[in-house]
């Protein structure tokens, strides 16, 4: 006989066996909601809320016209999400992304395979055309896990134009070289802030909490270059640098009443556009890094210092051999020549070494050393610009026998291709130096354009030396000079050759040469330096023949282009030998 259960029992049984589950739903319950209520409210908001930066457009550098060499433009960043992407449709993803990106598939499959992230860049900044291009291959194809953002992208239009001036700046948008680099601070601004709250997908969530801190734009840079003469400085240059076999070369032009850096070129320039190909040592700007001993064109401080001190006059008269015996060195001209009756301005205008070894014993050590360290010489010339040199100038006190000799003509000493400039600006200025100046002027966070203090003006030698230093200059540049090839038709034009033996650290001696021309124009009324410099020429190597010709082609590009027109006037007769 079939005996049922007490119902009641089970019932019972029932009853305690659901209390004890709830009881158990309900501690959960209090320490969910209760005991660990703000350890999971916030894990649930960090997950929800979203801590985004908000990049400051970086500002734009400007020729002195407001012509942009470096701006900022609007670009997307690529990215993927490796566990949104289902592996069977990896090999899709990377196909379109290695396609649409020029990039190799194996690289973007390699990040799409780490499943382990939820975030992989694949690009930092394309253009957005590009962007768009690959999200609708992505949504029409089905596929996910690819993302963009908004970034901004460093563009050049110029390309190598002043590429050392300007430097660059790295992925993460900061200033690595050159101006870039200087005014970094300046030009990135301030980034922003914006916190909020996302669903599941990233979308945001309306009527939560939002925080913006808007980002404060860059400021922009004026600089004093013209873009159009610093083209012409930079082919002229590049192409003598090709033409000579030379290692290197510069041109630096500079607005004589102001000391305003018209245009800065180097050869080989920087390409701006793919600085990541090029090597370190050649990221730099060479006309205030490179140092080297400038030869010839150093005779003008000579001759600044016989004249200032009143030790010659322009028409004094040296015997000059093509030899002179200085300590345990014999020194010499250029070339041979039976001994000459030679005025000053002669020994300048010839670029005669030996009288001008003579001309500086009437000075004496310490006036001459003096009077280099007046025109800069030893000191950083001002600029500002990234890696400026001060180059070498010994004390005169610990000057070995030849150096007394040699310093007067240009050996033995070590300046920049802007120091050089600096001189002849000073020359060309009346005797009165102004500290050389790159940047016009930057902007206010309103856009306003707050110009640049003056440089900074210092009187080295009178306007009467000054003046006669110039005829002799203007005499060099006569076919009685060694500058002949720099004249320019219908100018009166003032400069000076050079040619120095190279140190170079490679063969740990002199090998090769320096070539160098600088001057200004009109003569009589400066408004222009020009400064040529070419470093190591295998085809040549005299700065009448290699610089000369540079100085011409920049001098008379920029004298157009600045609309500057000639005086109409006529050198005065200069005495280049005694009896003439």
């Amino acid at each position: 006989m079939l005996h049922l259960g007490n119902p009641g029992r089970r019932i019972n049984i029932g009853l305690i066996a659901m209390t004890f589950v709830l009881s158990i739903f309900a501690g959960r319950l209090i320490q969910l909601q209760g005991l660990d209520s703000k350890v999971y409210t916030a894990e649930a908001a960090e997950q929800r809320v979203r801590d985004e930066k908000l990049t400051a457009r970086r500002g734009s550098i400007t020729d002195v016209n407001g012509h942009e060499l470096a701006l900022t433009v609007e670009a997307r960043e690529i990215f993927v999400d490796p566990a949104e992407v289902d592996p069977r449709e990896r090999d899709q993803v990377a196909t379109v992304l290695a396609t649409e990106l020029n990039q190799p598939k194996e690289q973007i499959a390699a990040k799409l395979g780490n499943s382990g992230s939820r975030y992989q860049q694949v690009a930092a900044a394309v253009d957005p055309s590009v962007a768009q291009r690959i999200m609708e291959r992505i949504a029409k194809q089905k596929l996910s896990g690819v993302g963009s953002k908004p970034r901004y992208r460093r563009d050049y239009p110029g390309g190598d134009l002043a590429g050392t001036l300007l430097g660059f700046v790295g992925d993460d948008g900061t200033g690595l070289s050159g101006l870039e680099n200087t005014y970094n601070k300046l030009l990135a601004g301030r980034d922003g802030e914006q916190v909020i709250e996302t669903g599941r997908e990233g979308q945001h969530i309306p009527m939560t909490r939002s925080t913006l801190q808007a980002p404060v734009e860059g400021r922009d840079v004026r600089l004093t270059i013209d873009r159009d003469v610093q083209w012409a400085a930079q082919k002229a240059i590049t192409d003598q640098v090709g033409a000579t076999g030379a290692r290197t070369g510069s041109v630096i032009v500079i607005d004589v009443p102001t000391g305003q850096v018209v245009a800065m070129a180097n050869a080989p320039e920087l390409d701006l556009r793919a600085w990541e190909k090029t090597a370190p040592e050649d990221w730099v700007n060479r006309s205030v890094t490179d140092v080297f001993e400038p030869g010839s064109t150093n005779k003008v401080i000579t001759a600044a210092a016989a004249l200032e001190s009143g030790a010659v006059r322009p028409e004094t008269v040296f015997r000059v051999p093509d030899n002179i015996r200085c300590a345990d060195r014999v020194l010499r001209d250029s070339h041979p020549h039976p001994v000459e009756r030679l005025t000053f301005s002669g020994v300048v205008a010839t670029s005669s070494n030996v009288g001008t070894i003579l001309a500086s014993q009437r000075v004496g050590d310490q006036r001459l050393h003096e009077m280099l360290q007046r025109f800069g010489f030893g000191a950083k010339p001002g600029s500002g610009l990234l890696g400026e040199e001060a180059g070498l100038l010994p004390d005169w006190k610990k000057w070995s026998g030849s150096q007394r000799c040699t310093i007067a003509y240009g050996q033995g000493v070590s300046v920049t291709a802007l120091q050089t400039a600096s001189v002849y600006q000073t020359i060309a200025n009346g005797g009165t130096r102004v500290t050389p100046q790159a940047v016009a002027g930057t902007t206010t966070e309103k856009g306003v354009f707050v110009p640049s203090a003056p440089g900074k003006r210092t009187r080295v030698v009178s306007e009467r030396t000054a003046r006669e230093v110039t005829g002799m200059l203007e005499a060099a540049v006569s076919e009685e000079g060694t500058g002949s090839l720099a004249a320019i038709e219908g100018y009166r034009v003032a400069g000076k050759t050079g040619t120095a033996m190279r140190y170079d650290p490679k063969c740990q001696g002199y090998c090769g040469y320096t070539s160098t021309f600088v001057g200004f124009a009109p003569a009589d009324k400066p408004r222009l330096v020009v400064l040529a410099v070419v470093q190591d020429p295998h085809k040549g190597y005299y700065g009448g023949e290699i610089a000369a010709p540079v100085f011409k082609k920049v001098m008379t590009f920029a004298l157009k282009s600045k609309k500057i027109p000639p005086t109409g006037t006529t050198p005065s007769s200069v005495r280049i030998r005694a009896g003439e």
